[in-house]
């Protein structure tokens, strides 16, 4: 069938990540939104910095492997990563993704400026998950189940105080792992509601071009190339828990015969070896130019 593609979302940024982005896309972000990308751990405390940061990184990376006319068959993005994934599936343009991520990151930071974020919770089912979460949330202490990466990784949005609460719990009712995680807003929870709603507003304005290269939504979890499909998905991806776990499902069902995990991170390559043995890499585990020459030498057989 091809490649499927996968690109991550906030998380896994670090200092020095862009260090290979050539200028003249550093300057295209700075010309369109005013932002100059610092790539320091400083930098990745702000929303704006890691948003625009990991898409331009993304970017790049795409445009390496098309050059190399490596080209992806199935793409799905984890959150911020539907913007990577619309951009290789060719349904966003380069500048209309910077500036939609810019206002993105933008409304988000303005909508919560401290105090809440995300965590996760590894070991327990989303059933144990949602009856921790229950104990805890309340109008003054919101938080959610979010995001599914696996069967037993189960994202965590809302209030920072909540969410340390049911961390504790979780860790009492045998959780291998239960910690916050480096997002500094509830993504994925009914608290980003007016964000999702501005976002869906400003996508209208925006093109997004039919391709015969098939995209996984973050809401559903399912497979599409319809226009309407995608641009909900960008505008509302972030009101909804990243159905990860299924997306992969669904992309396996295809067959795919590689699959390539963009920067920045590692995490989505480990677990998908979790159940198959397809062929699958992390372009941060190698670098981007021994990557483009395993997949050039890959693609010659």
């Amino acid at each position: 069938m091809g490649e499927f593609w996968m690109f991550p979302g906030q998380g896994y940024q670090h200092a020095g990540m862009l260090q290979n982005v050539p200028r003249n896309l550093i300057d295209k972000v700075y010309d369109l939104t005013g932002i100059e990308l610092t790539d320091t751990d400083e930098a990745y405390q702000d929303s704006i910095q890691i948003q625009l940061g990991i898409l331009t990184l993304q970017i790049y990376q795409v445009n390496r492997l098309k050059k190399a006319g490596i080209n992806p068959q199935i793409v799905g993005g984890h959150s911020l990563g539907v913007f990577g994934a619309a951009y290789a599936a060719e349904n966003l343009r380069c500048e209309d993704a910077i500036r939609i991520v810019y206002q993105r990151a933008k409304l988000m930071q303005n909508a919560y400026h401290d105090g809440y974020g995300m965590g996760v919770v590894v070991g327990l089912s989303r059933t144990q998950v949602e009856q921790l979460v229950a104990q805890v949330d309340s109008p003054t202490e919101p938080v959610f189940a979010s995001n599914q990466n696996s069967a037993v990784q189960i994202a965590l949005s809302g209030k920072l105080t909540a969410i340390q609460k049911v961390i504790e719990l979780a860790k009492k009712n045998g959780a291998q792992t239960a910690k916050l995680i480096k997002v500094p807003v509830p993504s994925h929870s009914l608290l980003m509601k007016n964000v999702a709603q501005i976002l869906s507003a400003d996508l209208q304005k925006i093109q997004i071009v039919p391709s015969q290269i098939r995209y996984l939504t973050n809401y559903s979890g399912m497979v599409t190339q319809s226009v309407d499909d995608i641009r909900y998905d960008l505008g509302n991806n972030l009101v909804h828990p990243v159905y990860w776990e299924q997306m992969t499902d669904v992309a396996l069902e295809f067959s795919p015969d590689l699959i390539v995990e963009f920067s920045p991170g590692h995490a989505f390559s480990k677990l998908i070896k979790t159940k198959s043995d397809i062929r699958t890499f992390a372009i941060d585990d190698y670098g981007i130019e021994d990557s483009l020459f395993l997949l050039e030498k890959w693609k010659r057989g």
